[in-house]
């Protein structure tokens, strides 16, 4: 069975517009998927929810709501490096280029983005790629503010998104994974995401990714606890979406927010810590969990690195190292590479 034909059968093709349109697997793959991994996480000796499940629709929006607090300096970081790029990038690009984003969330940075390319092309492609329904409507509001560009939105993971793209055309890709979510991953895990990246590739293309730089203590935990609780809010959502969407009875008010650096591992920890003992029924992923006061549930890793670690790492999968552009503080970096 050729590729093409596997992703019509897995897919369903949305035409929003001749600039418009996206693709969305099938329902009951999204819920299944969904529901045998909460089943398999919240049954682990240590509890943990993958933080991709944080970005359904209210999710999306926390985390855009998150990005403007005074607390979390990663988003207005990148955006000044961003701002930077807009003379600099052009040098590594032609008119042959299209623009693929993993988790373009409602496209804030993806317009830097997105002005590079009007200085280059007539038309412009862009590809993003989210989990999270709320691509539709920035894609929207995207093709409304900019005439010459064109969407094929995709619906689903990161992996899935990759799968879906690998082999659907010779047209060159600008892939770019901006904000600090590849540092959700554990090291091995994003060793081997980088190889799905890395393989979905042709010669040619490049691969711009954000990465969160070790830092003080204070500035990152304040960043993952902020005074409005909207970090906490964001945390508790992802309870609201398995009750939502599984069934589930949790109580969000047995939970608090709990957030913390660990400097030896580099890597903020959050976690859901239960209030009291109590019972739990997910019936969609035919679960009973049970948890004990103050126990945990592991919601998110986000791991920070040295300079010299992001440029090993990439040089380990194999990527050639084109450019890295960091911000005055030295707080985060955009770094360009390509695929030898």
């Amino acid at each position: 069975m050729s590729n093409t034909i596997q992703k019509n059968l897995d897919y369903k093709k949305y035409v929003v517009d001749s600039k418009l349109q996206y693709f969305k697997p099938h329902a009951t793959k999204i819920e299944k998927t969904f529901a045998e991994e909460i089943r398999s996480s919240l049954n682990a000796d240590l509890k943990f929810i993958s933080p991709k499940f944080f970005y359904d629709k209210k999710g999306s929006e926390l985390f855009e709501k998150i990005c403007l607090l005074p607390e979390y300096y990663p988003t207005r970081t990148e955006v000044t490096i961003l701002k930077k790029l807009q003379n600099e990038l052009p040098s590594f690009l032609d008119d042959s280029f299209r623009i693929v984003e993993l988790g373009s969330g409602s496209s804030v940075k993806t317009r830097l983005i997105i002005d590079i390319f009007t200085k280059l092309q007539n038309k412009i492609e862009y590809f993003p790629i989210d989990i999270s329904e709320i691509l539709t409507e920035s894609s929207e509001q995207l093709i409304n503010d900019y005439d010459n560009l064109h969407i094929t939105g995709i619906i689903d993971t990161y992996e899935g998104g990759l799968e879906f793209l690998k082999d659907y055309d010779d047209k060159k890709n600008l892939i770019i994974f901006l904000g600090s979510s590849f540092g959700n991953f554990s090291p091995s895990d994003g060793y081997v995401f980088l190889q799905k990246i890395y393989s979905t590739m042709k010669p040619g293309d490049l691969f711009l990714i954000g990465l969160d730089l070790v830092k003080e203590k204070q500035i990152l935990e304040s960043a993952y606890n902020d005074s409005q609780g909207v970090t906490a809010e964001f945390n508790f959502n992802v309870l609201s979406r398995i009750n939502a969407e599984l069934g589930a009875n949790f109580n969000l008010k047995n939970f608090e927010h709990y957030s913390v650096y660990h400097e030896k591992e580099q890597r903020i920890e959050m976690y859901l810590k239960s209030r009291a003992d109590q019972s739990v029924i997910v019936p969609k992923s035919d679960l009973l969990l049970n948890l004990e006061k103050n126990e945990l549930i592991h919601t998110e890793y986000s791991h920070k690195y040295r300079l010299s670690q992001i440029h090993n790492l990439l040089d380990d999968v194999g990527f050639e190292l084109k450019h890295t552009w960091l911000d005055e503080n030295k707080y985060f970096s955009l770094t360009l590479v390509s695929k030898t």
